[in-house]
């Protein structure tokens, strides 16, 4: 068997386990709430924090409610001053490791594991543009793990079909479907959306502009789905009525998208003053370069999610790889269409994103940990109660999901990985 292999089957033994009681002390913990050295963390059997904070008293007191001896060095953590942060969250990401999410029940595994020794503990599995009879099997793949109880699944987003055709990317342009109401119904039953319940399906990206776009995403809305306005050329009118039927993200900003002027605004502006938007940005210095992404966190603090759009040859060498039934060439970590040179998703890790902010973009730790943590996390309210996760995520505090990072602070790579009390690495 090799690493991978073993590592693979490890996580997800892990992720399909029960959760375990965890003391972590000797913190610096870095969150959306701030930053506090000396700091420690106890959690319990269900998975869910119980008390955190600073002083040794305490901290011994919550160890003995769940079971452990806080002088046993075996059973708790000593952190010896690295960084503890939530759990990353990534929500719009294809695979790692050579496989995707569309690849099945074991791509499914593969592409988890290799984000989540990375230290992106829960993440929505975007599906890409397919024939809608495949699109349809992938979201029950999802869902069948979900019912299966694996934690770090938060449902699908679709990227596709509803694309505009100009603006498709690495999208096959003959699956691009106008959504009209037949197709999203398909969807949703094989989300398992029926009679009132919350399907699988997190996030689906649609171009407001088709001529079905705006009922699509009332009709997803409805159901209890997060559309996102992106893969568009839509003037600034159109995606404002967007968001206001419903739309609540956009899509990888920048990207796939007409781009800011002075006499066609186009969508960026539309998400941008809408406090109710959640935009994500690609964080990998080529997606988006360096001034820009300083601009999105200056135009939307604390609601710029960084996302990886990472595609099976994340944490791969260079080389030849898939992206749907499109071949795509890897040079430099960068994934591009063998057809015509399109980009073909990202390489990115969270890891990463949260690295580049902190360490070349001088941008704060608190905001880059915030963007991969509390803000996505609040884009489909996970960072409340929910029938998703249970606990919120997303925050180091009491009710939270014992989801935890533990980060060498010289470059901020993730040696230790907990979610929902289990495991990782």
């Amino acid at each position: 068997m090799s690493d991978r292999e073993e590592i693979v089957s490890r996580v997800t033994a892990a992720l399909e386990g029960a959760p375990a009681p965890v003391a972590i002390r000797n913190a610096r913990k870095v969150d959306a709430r701030g930053e506090q050295s000396g700091y420690w963390v106890v959690s319990n059997a269900s998975g869910a924090i119980v008390a955190s904070g600073v002083g040794d008293e305490a901290f011994e007191q919550y160890c003995g409610t769940v079971g452990i001896d806080p002088a046993d060095r075996n059973a708790v953590v000593d952190a010896e001053g690295r960084i503890l942060t939530p759990g990353y969250v990534d929500i719009h990401s294809h695979g790692a490791w050579e496989k995707s999410f569309d690849d099945g029940p074991d791509g499914i595994d593969v592409a988890r594991a290799g984000h989540a020794v990375h230290g992106t503990t829960r993440q929505v599995l975007s599906l890409i543009t397919n024939p809608v009879d495949v699109i349809c099997g992938n979201i029950r793949n999802v869902r069948a793990k979900m019912e299966a109880g694996r934690p770090d699944i938060l449902g699908c987003h679709l990227e596709g079909p509803f694309l505009a055709l100009a603006r498709k990317g690495a999208h096959d342009p003959e699956c691009l479907k106008d959504p009209v109401p037949e197709i999203v119904d398909e969807m949703l039953e094989a989300s398992g959306a029926v009679n009132g319940k919350l399907g699988c399906i997190r996030q689906i990206t649609i171009a407001p502009e088709l001529p079905h776009g705006i009922s699509a995403i009332r009709q997803f809305r409805a159901a209890g789905v997060v559309p996102a306005v992106g893969h568009c050329d839509a003037d600034y009118e159109t995606a404002k009525a967007g968001f206001d039927a419903g739309a609540g993200i956009m899509t990888h900003m920048f990207n796939a998208m007409n781009g800011l002027h002075h006499r066609e605004p186009g969508p960026i502006p539309a998400a941008v003053e809408d406090p109710r938007v959640t935009i994500e940005l690609i964080n990998d210095g080529f997606h988006v370069q360096n001034p820009m992404v300083k601009l999105s966190f200056r135009f939307a603090p604390h609601r710029t999610a960084f996302v990886t759009d990472a595609m099976a040859a994340t944490d791969c060498p260079d080389g030849a790889y898939k992206l749907g039934a499109l071949d795509v060439n890897v040079v430099d970590g960068h994934a591009r269409l063998v057809s015509n040179g399109a980009i073909a998703g990202s390489t990115l890790l969270l890891e990463v994103a949260v690295r580049r902010a902190v360490n070349e973009l001088g941008i704060s730790a608190v905001d880059a940990v915030e963007a991969a943590t509390l803000t996505p996390a609040k884009a489909f309210g996970f960072n409340r109660p929910n029938e998703v996760t249970g606990a919120p995520i997303g925050l180091i505090a009491p009710g939270f999901a014992a989801d935890f990072n533990l980060i060498n602070p010289a470059d901020w790579t993730v040696e230790q990985v907990w979610c929902a009390g289990r495991k990782l690495k």
